[in-house]
């Protein structure tokens, strides 16, 4: 194998403005996968994909599932080359509570050096960094491996018509290697690959007390109160140490090595900065457990949504009939997303007071991974990490969920490599997401550099 030639110095050849304002228009179609009422934008978004790719050269084509479409393109011109596989998703989370926006969440801003909308960070911005980054390499001669493009429609509900996809289309997708940023970097000068991620359990709480909504003066204290029984039960779900009470929630769990808790304790981690940049006073969690430990390395639960009874303006003395609440747990290495939804549907109603029903719901789910630090892709990645940032990359494990991840092992028996380039202060979900310029631009580069580098490895 011969190694492909090297463009020197692509940062002196980036069109930034023209990266930028392409982003801008992806970042305008609000492909909101999750409300149907976006379900024409989704397939826009997917379209203006492929028109873009084909505008590289690449095969490209929009694939319908059962829900969202798929957009696949190849351009496969590298022979004895490695193939690399570029994942990422190009749906967004629901824009709500729209009032918390600054500026509206589909009219991309560049405030203090940060680009404000909805999927900035989350994946458009750094799924598409990838994609000028191929270009920024084609603007100077062919690419050095060959490359495939996997853009989903699904990621932001849990990727239900992905495992069927990927079963139909494995031998079209086969690669060396799977390439995905979905994340954040350990701090803004400081580039990370992240060797790990949690899984998802995801459910909703349903609790049903009387028939209709009742009285509160002519029925208070003595007829059941749904939303206090969901605050009991809520309630019940933790102890006062921080762990989660459902019985063998903890079973089977693959334990932190000596190893990985020496690693993350001399990151340049604060707990006081850290609570500051979030205008927290404390940092509650699991006992026993850094924060760190407990981002990456331990699982969660936490309440996601909670609703029930009367919302408006000014009072209304009710007691409501039904109350629920969206829970989320993240998962580590050792669980399995099928049996934690299964204890959490077995100990609610064992914990619930009398006189109300309840019901848990399941919603969706993923299996938690972890990968080998030492692969040659690894390595490829950081040489590529240190030519745009100067200095070697930290090794991490995420807090967050990307279900796709355990299809990708088990159905194409591919390595995944996760190089990340967003910021957690990039509010991913949160009202005023951002993704920095800068970010952005370096993701480029990264994107670039990473598939010299895997085309040298």
């Amino acid at each position: 194998m011969t190694n492909p030639p090297t463009t020197g110095d692509l940062a002196s050849r980036l069109d930034r403005d023209a990266a930028r304002a392409e982003l801008f228009e992806l970042l305008r179609i609000p492909s909101v996968s999750a409300d149907p009422a976006y379900a024409a934008d989704v397939v826009r978004a997917a379209q203006w994909l492929q028109t873009k790719l084909a505008s590289l050269g690449f095969t490209a084509r929009v694939d319908a599932t059962a829900k969202h479409p798929v957009v696949y393109a190849e351009r496969l011109d590298a022979p004895g080359q490695p193939t690399v596989l570029i994942y990422g998703h190009y749906d967004v989370q629901p824009e709500a509570p729209l009032e918390e926006w600054v500026s509206p969440p589909f009219e991309p801003e560049v405030r203090d050096g940060r680009i404000y909308a909805r999927g900035s960070t989350d994946d458009k911005g750094q799924a598409f960094a990838h994609v000028r980054g191929v270009e920024l390499l084609l603007a100077h001669g062919p690419l050095p491996v060959n490359v495939k493009f996997l853009l989903e429609g699904e990621e932001e509900i849990g990727s239900p018509s992905i495992i069927p996809y990927l079963q139909e289309h494995a031998e079209e997708l086969s690669a060396d290697v799977i390439l995905i940023s979905d994340g954040s970097r350990f701090a803004a000068d400081v580039p990370t690959i992240t060797y790990g991620i949690r899984g998802l359990s995801y459910v909703e709480i349903h609790v049903q007390g009387a028939n209709r909504d009742l009285h509160s003066g002519s029925y208070g204290g003595a007829a059941p109160n749904p939303i206090n029984a969901l605050c009991e039960i809520i309630a019940g779900l933790k102890d006062d140490q921080g762990r989660v009470t459902i019985p063998g929630f903890y079973d089977g769990i693959e334990p932190l090595t000596d190893q990985e808790r020496q690693m993350w304790a001399s990151l340049p981690h604060d707990d006081s900065e850290f609570a500051a940049s979030i205008g927290a006073s404390a940092l509650p969690g699991e006992a026993g457990y850094s924060v760190l430990e407990r981002i990456w390395g331990r699982p969660t639960l936490d309440v996601n949504g909670i609703w029930g009874g009367y919302q408006g303006e000014g009072s209304k003395t009710v007691i409501a009939a039904k109350a629920g609440a969206k829970v989320s747990m993240r998962l580590v290495p050792g669980q399995d997303p099928e049996r934690v939804t299964r204890l959490i549907q077995e100990y609610v109603p064992q914990i619930a007071p009398q006189g109300v029903q309840v019901e848990v719901v399941n919603h969706h789910g993923g299996q938690p991974m972890k990968f080998r630090t030492d692969s040659p892709y690894i390595h490829a990645a950081n040489r590529a990490l240190k030519r745009v940032y100067g200095r070697e990359a930290v090794f991490a494990r995420t807090g967050g969920s990307i279900p796709i991840v355990a299809a990708f092992a088990d159905i194409l028996k591919t390595e995944v490599l996760f190089v990340d380039l967003g910021l957690n202060e990039d509010a991913p979900h949160s009202p005023n997401e951002s993704f920095a310029v800068q970010d952005f631009e370096n993701g480029i580069l990264t994107s670039a550099y990473v598939l010299e580098e895997l085309g040298r490895s």
